[in-house]
């Protein structure tokens, strides 16, 4: 797909097992008022900013996504399903590289979690307008609770000021070029033996390039759905919408 001047693609994962729903369905594929939570994502996806949709799964599924998801619903945007790889990590990385194969790579990428089912346009707008800024975004909220910093013996170290804690979510925006380098040099100390504990997107630019990375305001409803309780709580979510 030949992308324009300040294109965006966006890269939905899908590729998890869902271990802690104890279901034999993953968590992504559960339905949520009729149709799979992955169907949420995707839709909000196909009716933003973003030209571009490559859908991370597990290999297993995807002739499912692609039967009973993308064509049952009309997702025009998604155009490939790829095979997600051993961690998070490794599946967005797929995703980077199936858009570097583009003629035209776009110029920022968009990463979400396919189990966050109420993003909606107006995060992945403001995820849009501060990735043109900042180079690197992610959606978050300010903690409700005050945390505890704790050490390896469980006791509370210390206590950071609550306004600087902020939960982090999906959408993270960023540069392709820079978010691309970031991940390949990444992969590759990875085969020299080396590890990082990644648990998000931000997490390897911090790590690998010490970029900064903005926050930017997601929602107190984009929950990912994680554990049966998750789910009771989505159903609640979009019963209210």
């Amino acid at each position: 797909m030949k992308t324009e001047k300040n294109s965006f693609a966006a890269i939905v994962l899908s590729a998890g097992k869902g271990a802690r729903m104890h279901s034999a369905v993953p968590k992504q594929y559960l339905m949520l008022e009729g149709k799979p939570v992955l169907y949420y994502s995707l839709l909000a996806f196909q009716q933003s900013v973003a030209q571009d949709i490559i859908l991370v799964a597990g290999e297993a599924d995807i002739p499912y996504c692609q039967e009973r998801i993308v064509r049952q619903y009309g997702f025009s945007k998604v155009s490939a399903i790829i095979p997600g790889g051993k961690e998070r990590y490794h599946s967005v990385f797929h995703g980077l590289v199936e858009l570097k194969k583009r003629p035209s790579p776009p110029e920022y990428v968009m990463i979400h979690d396919g189990a966050r089912p109420f993003v909606d346009n107006a995060i992945i707008s403001r995820c849009a307008e501060a990735v043109r800024e900042y180079q690197a975004c992610v959606a978050g909220m300010p903690s409700k609770d005050t945390v505890k910093i704790a050490d390896s013996q469980l006791f509370a170290r210390e206590t950071p000021e609550r306004k600087y804690v902020w939960q982090i979510q999906t959408p993270q925006a960023f540069s392709f070029p820079l978010i691309y380098q970031a991940y390949q040099e990444l992969i590759e100390r990875e085969a020299q033996g080396e590890r990082y504990p990644i648990t998000d997107d931000a997490m390897v630019l911090e790590t690998i390039c010490r970029q900064k990375v903005r926050l930017v305001e997601g929602s107190y409803e984009n929950i990912k759905i994680t554990t049966r309780d998750d789910l009771k709580i989505a159903h609640a979510l979009y019963a209210k919408k």
